[in-house]
């Protein structure tokens, strides 16, 4: 609580100040013919800060994500960006100057300045629609080619099925041949006689007597072995295809494949209901969140990216078109721009004598004087008439022009 008084004196400055102050604005916005509202611009200004600092933003995630690592394109990425920027930065003045110029040619220089900037706002804010929008559409994309896969996987399952059988049944047949080839060598090398060793005698160059022991293998040996030698390595590479076959051949069933259309569809609907354009587009056309096409999306993307991105680029313009309020006359708009003729000057300050005399008789109790009389009383030394000079006083009239001027002044209205 406060434990002294106001200071009256210094209460009675700060209103006087205010009011020379209001008065002083009053006759700025007077002779300038227009008036601005500082809180619409204001308000006008931080809509377009929002915008650029978003604009600027996005470009630099833009940049980022595209750039691929390679630090030159971030940055010639970011200079058209700064550019729209500064664009953007120029509408609300425009703006201004487009309600404040009297040249006809200047203002339309501004509007179309407006134009240029807004869309440069457009393109800037539509991208940033579309980038709110992309990580969903990509989802659903994603998921929508993965369903695409599974029913063309599904849709050629028997021709596959047969494919991995035949390779089954051949890689089977090769086998069988070359154990039965297999098993035919191993009958014929167990069918040569055995191996045929006897001693041999003579006598070398020397003349001295020698004694060998010689063995005679059937020269049929050899091929056999090769030939099971053979069977053998084959058997090893066509039993790992054989396997493989079966591998894949397992793989492939029908009902696996229809599950996995299945699982495709339901995270396919799944990434569509998570996409508020799939679900806005839906709506529109009246048809399932799954089985709106690209073209439907695409061209409800148009309107919820370019829509907005429009109202945005008009919208702080718009605010300060209306901050301004132009005077159509250099006088006060409470007069509503009326004049007063100067020859009507004599009635009005007739009328206004008048009014006083009736007031002043009113008050004293006693009759009102003839205009006449009042007109032709001799005035009294000093400049005062008779009735002022009085005891009660009287209504001086307040044109004290001679009476010839007056009735020239009358005529002349």
């Amino acid at each position: 609580m406060r434990k002294t008084p106001p200071n009256r004196d210094v209460q009675r400055e700060a209103r006087d100040w205010r009011r020379e102050s209001d008065r002083w604005t009053h006759e700025r916005h007077v002779e300038k013919g227009y008036r601005i509202k500082w809180g619409y611009v204001g308000i006008a200004y931080l809509v377009e800060f929002m915008v650029i600092g978003a604009s600027l933003w996005g470009a630099w995630l833009f940049a980022g994500v595209y750039s691929d690592g390679d630090s030159k394109a971030f940055y010639f990425m970011l200079l058209a960006p700064l550019v729209y920027a500064a664009v953007e930065l120029c509408r609300v003045p425009l703006g201004i100057l487009a309600r404040t110029q009297r040249s006809y040619f200047i203002r339309m220089l501004a509007i179309v300045g407006i134009v240029f900037a807004a869309g440069v706002t457009t393109k800037s804010v539509s991208q940033l629609g579309e980038m709110m929008f992309h990580p969903r559409l990509m989802d659903a994309a994603k998921a929508k080619t993965a369903l695409k896969d599974a029913q063309a996987d599904r849709g050629t399952i028997d021709n596959r099925i047969a494919a991995a059988d035949a390779r089954v049944a051949q890689y089977t047949t090769e086998l069988d041949q070359i154990e039965k080839r297999s098993a035919e060598n191993a009958s014929q090398l167990a069918g040569l006689p055995p191996q045929r060793c006897e001693r041999v005698y003579g006598t070398n160059s020397r003349g001295q007597r020698y004694s060998n022991m010689k063995c005679v293998t059937d020269p049929r040996t050899a091929t056999l072995n090769a030939s099971v030698a053979k069977a053998g390595t084959d058997r090893g590479a066509v039993t790992k295809l054989l396997e493989e076959a079966r591998k894949a051949r397992g793989e492939l069933d029908r009902g696996a494949a229809e599950r996995k259309v299945a699982d495709a569809e339901q995270t396919y609907r799944n990434s569509v209901n998570r996409s508020q354009l799939h679900s806005f587009t839906a709506m529109v056309y009246g048809v399932d969140p799954i089985d709106v096409s690209e073209a439907q999306v695409h061209a409800f993307l148009r309107i919820f990216v370019f829509v907005p991105a429009l109202c945005a680029a008009f919208a702080s313009t718009i605010l300060a078109l209306c901050a301004v309020s132009v005077r159509k006359t250099f006088m006060d708009e409470d007069d509503l721009g009326a004049t007063v003729d100067p020859a009507a000057t004599p009635y009005m300050l007739d009328s206004i004598t008048d009014a006083l005399r009736q007031e002043m008789a009113l008050t004293h109790g006693r009759p009102v004087p003839d205009e006449a009389a009042a007109a032709q009383a001799t005035p009294a030394p000093g400049g005062a008439s008779p009735a002022q000079s009085g005891a009660g006083g009287a209504v001086i009239p307040i044109d004290r022009r001679p009476p010839a001027q007056t009735a020239s002044a009358g005529a002349g209205a």
